[in-house]
């Protein structure tokens, strides 16, 4: 019932989606379109709409797996330099192959997420002091060098003003033909799907989920692979959106517990349905004019941060 819900929620905000825009397309027009209105609506607004989708589930997901690798509630993508690290691959990948294509900058952007995953989550496994708000600031320090060597190297080379578009989440320009490859993430969530159940022992710790059985080391491995390959994908193609992999997974997590077996499709749901709302909120809070839906994430996703941080404190105490 749940799963119905959220799907019927997520279907209505992908129709309300399709006619918000500068040309105007009403429902009435469906079966009247012009020619110009068949081709804003063929290859700009369901290549957005498919976007807005894939990008929400993936990461939504990508933080869930995070979340059990780590052991830590508020690891995600954007508190462990995962979209950083994409962005400084993309940032190689530019001085590479200055005129590769969209395959080359993958390649490079997901070596360099793949590399980073890897020492965040062995710094994370190594310290002492496993704190539930330490690790993710760990993470966030680990970004942040991350993301001063891009500006360092773009600086050097004289390429910041190229990378604008990755650094800063936006749908706009996305168009037909140049979102395709965000249809990889589709077999890797429904992989993440298919070991829900190891991934859920990988939560409850090392040493239980080995005395169960499970190669430990080699679910570890797919894990940063499918979160690795996401990031990069999501990061190439639409630049760094914050917070879905965070707050999301925390919600469905408080609210359903964390069997992933039934709660990861709700989390792909709520996770399309929470960037569709910031999505369309930032096609019309100012129309004609538009605001990114990294800032609409932004601000309503660090909002619902801060109350978790609070919440689990004041719990705590």
């Amino acid at each position: 019932m749940k799963f119905i819900v959220l799907l019927a929620v997520v279907i209505l905000l992908g129709c309300w989606s399709l006619f918000i825009g500068y040309t105007e397309i009403s429902v009435s027009d469906i079966f009247t379109m012009s020619d110009r209105q068949s081709l804003v609506m063929v290859a700009s607004r369901i290549p957005r709409l498919a976007a807005v989708i894939i990008a929400g589930a993936s990461m939504s997901i990508c933080g869930v797996i995070m979340q059990q690798m780590s052991h830590n509630r508020f690891v995600s993508l954007t508190t462990a330099g995962t979209m950083d690290a994409a962005a400084l691959g993309i940032m190689l990948s530019m001085l590479i192959f200055p005129d590769g294509g969209t395959y080359q900058r993958l390649s490079v952007s997901l070596g360099v997420t793949l590399l980073a995953s890897a020492v965040f989550m062995t710094m994370a496994e190594r310290i002492k002091f496993k704190n539930l708000v330490f690790v993710p600031l760990l993470g966030i320090i680990f970004g942040n060098i991350l993301d001063s060597v891009t500006t360092f190297i773009g600086l050097q080379f004289n390429v910041v003003h190229s990378m604008a578009s990755w650094l800063h989440g936006d749908f706009s320009s996305v168009m037909q033909g140049r979102y395709e490859i965000m249809y990889v993430s589709i077999p890797l969530l429904a992989a993440a799907y298919i070991y829900a159940d190891r991934f859920t022992l990988m939560g409850m710790g090392k040493s239980f989920a080995v005395n169960l059985g499970m190669n430990y080391n080699t679910m570890f491995r797919l894990g940063l692979v499918i979160v690795s390959c996401v990031t990069a994908v999501i990061v190439l193609t639409v630049g760094m959106i914050p917070f879905v992999g965070l707050i999301v997974p925390n919600i469905i997590s408080i609210l359903y517990g964390d069997n992933l077996r039934k709660t990861l499709p709700l989390t792909a749901l709520s996770g399309a349905a929470f960037l569709l709302v910031c999505d369309i909120l930032g096609r019309t809070l100012m129309a004609p004019y538009e605001i990114s839906v990294s800032v609409m994430v932004g601000i309503i996703g660090g909002a619902i941060f801060l109350y978790l941080i609070l919440g689990r404190r004041v719990n705590a105490g």
